[in-house]
């Protein structure tokens, strides 16, 4: 029986197995040649040891190259299974996918979430993975049918850049990665050592914030700064101006206990805590909110703290060295024989744009009276820094968590990223963009991808989905081949068992990364400790959670909070 399907302690006993069998046979190494490793130097610096690079080295001190910026994209698939589709590549028209499968009819809205949902993994993603781009004019056209409604001629975009091979090498194409590949909050911080500097204020540790408490405004570009804001909107100036506050206030914890301690010092640390709160916040909040299967909820939490609890681990600190037990964090770290990177699948199966609504609706938090209704494309860009100077963060926050989502599935892709113009001039369409980069890249079509995580391919499209209008659309679409159906199609046509917003395919790829950023990450192993974190730290991620922070920022927010167990899901309305 598939774990859903099974009572809880089953169902937890087949996700264990299921991630020991996917971290076994589907983590694969792209660094070629593979990255260098000796023994940890002796007598390492604290500002080597006790805080986070901003370029992500030095995580693994035996190899400190290892998830660094630039460092390759791994694959969850065998390297001779991820040559680019180059036969294939507008086979069918990217276009013609997004136009007959992804196009928003009328908006659904997941109900089980708030907006603030997606705004989280928008803002997770950002900290996690980017490609480099070729220039407009070394791009592709994507095809565009007869009778397409598309505006301009052409609809040129970008290449993904490949990084450097070897002379000689017959492997695949591998992307490298501008970000780190590590879970260190480097939205926040920036991944480059100049942007990190320009945020920092020099005094106390502390990041810049203007005289409301709002991220300072780059007066050429009209967008806020923070350390990584390309596709910026205002959920995630709300978020980033929030965990910005919190490393600030996690500084003046510290500041107050370790009065001799220096810019530097504070600063390492807060960055350290916060970002450890963010991942804490992800695992156990955002995740089980997003996935509402019983299970889910039970499984997240050991991943975090295992299954022993606090209180028996305080007892038995012998069980921390157990994963299962103990937790992830703070067990030994294991890069299960592969050295650590994200993978292409997992930027795949991130591709949640159905989340994202058209129109918003903003309210008062007072009275739950309207302030403005706005289409995405007026809360996006340097209309963000607008929108922060005359609504309220309280006001935006309220908003978000009194207002759906939308449901991930087809026909529900936003519209306006289907007709998308960038600050640079750039226009397409997204959701033929994210069909045709998976294609580039050479991540498996949706079959495939099953194949190799081993679930069984789906054997007709009455099995693909139980929709019979969809059915008969990827029927046209793909010419009646279902070897062809792209993965984001077979992600988001596929039945949506009980408890789960997203397709249970993503989910393997999720089990089996979910647990590597924790496990390979030492600063959520080995150094997860007070020696590090301080005890004040590892207390603060301990005891808080994405609802102990809004009340700590904005504790005008409490009404709307009342009986919410979770941030990611409905607030309660006000005013009524």
């Amino acid at each position: 029986m598939p774990w859903f399907d099974l009572p809880t302690p089953l169902a937890l006993i087949q996700l264990v197995r299921m991630r020991d069998e996917l971290r076994r046979r589907n983590l694969y190494d792209t660094e070629e040649p593979p990255l260098p490793s000796g023994g940890v130097p002796a007598n390492i610096p604290w500002s080597i040891r006790g805080a986070r690079a901003i370029d992500g080295r030095n995580n693994d001190l035996s190899c400190p190259e290892m998830g660094a910026v630039g460092r390759r994209f791994g694959r969850n698939v065998p390297l001779d299974r991820t040559f680019p589709d180059v036969g294939s590549l507008f086979t069918p028209s990217p276009r013609l996918v997004s136009r007959a499968l992804m196009t928003r009819d009328a908006f659904r809205p997941a109900t089980s979430l708030n907006l603030l949902a997606a705004a989280w993994i928008q803002c997770m993603v950002h900290d996690w993975f980017a490609h480099p781009r070729s220039t407009v004019d070394d791009g592709v056209d994507l095809p565009l049918a007869s009778d397409d409604d598309w505006p301009d001629a052409h609809m040129r975009v970008p290449r993904t850049v490949p990084d450097p091979a070897p002379a000689g090498s017959t492997r695949p194409p591998a992307y490298a990665n501008p970000n780190g590949h590590w879970w260190d909050a480097s939205q926040i911080y920036g991944s480059d050592p100049a942007v990190a500097a320009s945020l920092r204020t020099g005094i106390g540790g502390k990041l810049r914030l203007d005289e409301h408490g709002l991220l300072p405004v780059d007066p050429v570009t009209g967008i806020h700064r923070s350390g990584f804001t390309d596709n910026w909107w205002i959920g995630l100036a709300m978020l980033h101006t929030t965990f910005t506050r919190e490393h600030n206030a996690i500084c003046d914890e510290l500041a107050a206990v370790y009065p001799s301690w220096d810019d530097d010092r504070l600063y390492g640390t807060a960055a350290l805590v916060n970002a450890a709160l963010m991942a804490k916040i992800h695992t156990v909040e955002w995740t089980p909110a997003i996935l509402p299967h019983p299970t889910i909820g039970v499984a997240m939490r050991g991943n975090w703290d295992g299954l022993a609890g606090d209180t028996l681990q305080d007892l038995l600190p012998v069980l921390n060295d157990s994963e299962v037990l103990g937790g992830i964090v703070g067990s030994p770290h294991d890069h299960e024989g592969v050295s650590y990177s994200l993978t292409e699948e997992f930027v795949s199966v991130y591709r949640l744009h159905p989340l994202i609504p058209d129109t918003f609706v903003f309210r008062r938090l007072t009275d739950d009276s309207e302030i403005d209704t706005l289409e995405l494309p007026n809360v996006s860009g340097p209309h963000t820094a607008k929108m922060t100077s005359r609504i309220a963060m309280t006001d935006l926050f309220y908003s978000f968590g009194r207002a759906y989502p939308g449901a991930i599935g087809l026909h529900n892709y936003p519209r306006h990223l289907q007709d998308l113009t960038r600050d640079n001039g750039e226009h397409f369409d997204l959701a033929a963009v994210d069909i045709y980069r998976d294609r580039e890249r050479g991540v498996p079509r949706y079959n495939a991808f099953r194949r190799l995580l081993r679930k069984p391919p789906v054997a007709s499209f009455e099995a693909l989905t139980d929709n019979a209008t969809w059915r008969e659309e990827i029927r046209r679409v793909y010419g009646n081949d279902l070897e062809a159906v792209d993965l984001m199609t077979g992600l988001f046509a596929g039945t949506l068992h009980t408890g789960l917003g997203l397709s249970d395919t993503a989910f393997r790829v999720f089990v089996l990364m979910a647990s590597r950023r924790l496990k390979s990450d030492r600063f959520f192993t080995d150094d997860y400790r007070p020696e590090i974190y301080t005890e004040i730290g590892l207390r603060h991620v301990r005891d808080n959670s994405m609802l102990t922070v809004l009340r700590r920022h904005y504790p005008a927010l409490q009404p709307a909070l009342e009986g919410v167990t979770n941030a990611f899901r409905p607030w309660t309305p006000t005013g009524r």
